[in-house]
């Protein structure tokens, strides 16, 4: 039998190198996929975005919906008072001077101020008129005043004496229980303030009954 010549040694270390350069190599482009696959990620977020989004707790700043956009409506008006543009009784004033409160024959029936004669005044506290100003003034009104006769409802604000923002003339109407709503363009009111009816006339008789008023935009 011929005995295999045996290789001398430098094949050996020749192909020993090889396969140590071939698995070196292996590693290396193995860890540059990893390397691109982690860099990839980093720039690019999560694969999916689902699971990410619900992995935020719910109430946090980036599960929080937008604010709403600011409001255009006119500011609330102060709290409290007497709304302006209500239907205000005439007998709940506040403090009157010189009229008499007498049961009405107006529809609804209630009560309506009275015997009422030039310097007699009516103070209502607090009446709130909001941030939109008033602009107009409407009084259910009754008078049996002779021909010719008038007297004058004069509106002011926080003081009997303050300028007028304005009021009604009142002539003969058919009767004291003869009733009729009249209105009037005023000068703009809004806020809260203290309002005086006055009345005033050349004749020196009685005037005018009142019911009730309003004010309205």
């Amino acid at each position: 039998m011929t005995t295999p010549a045996t290789p001398p040694p430098g094949v050996y270390t020749s192909r020993s190198r090889v396969t140590r350069n071939r698995a070196a190599l292996a590693a290396a482009g193995l860890a540059l996929a990893l390397l691109g696959y982690l860099i990839g990620r980093l720039q690019g977020g999560a694969a999916d975005p689902a699971p990410a989004a619900a992995a935020i707790p719910q109430g946090s700043a980036a599960a929080s919906t937008p604010s709403a956009a600011p409001s255009s409506e006119p500011p609330p008006a102060p709290e409290g008072g007497t709304d302006a543009y209500t239907t205000i009784q005439a007998e709940n004033a506040t403090n009157q001077q010189g009229v008499e409160y007498e049961d009405t024959e107006d529809e609804g029936g209630g009560r309506n101020v009275g015997w009422v004669n030039n310097g007699d005044w009516l103070r209502y506290d607090q009446v709130n008129f909001g941030a939109t100003p008033a602009t107009r003034f409407a009084a259910r009104v009754a008078s049996d005043v002779g021909d010719g006769v008038t007297g004058q409802l004069v509106l002011h604000l926080d003081s009997p004496s303050a300028p007028s923002v304005g009021g009604l003339t009142v002539g003969y109407l058919g009767g004291w229980q003869s009733w009729q709503t009249q209105s009037t363009v005023i000068t703009p009111v809004s806020g809260m303030h203290t309002l005086f009816i006055t009345f005033s006339s050349q004749s020196g008789t009685e005037l005018l009954n009142l019911n009730y008023f309003a004010f309205s935009h």
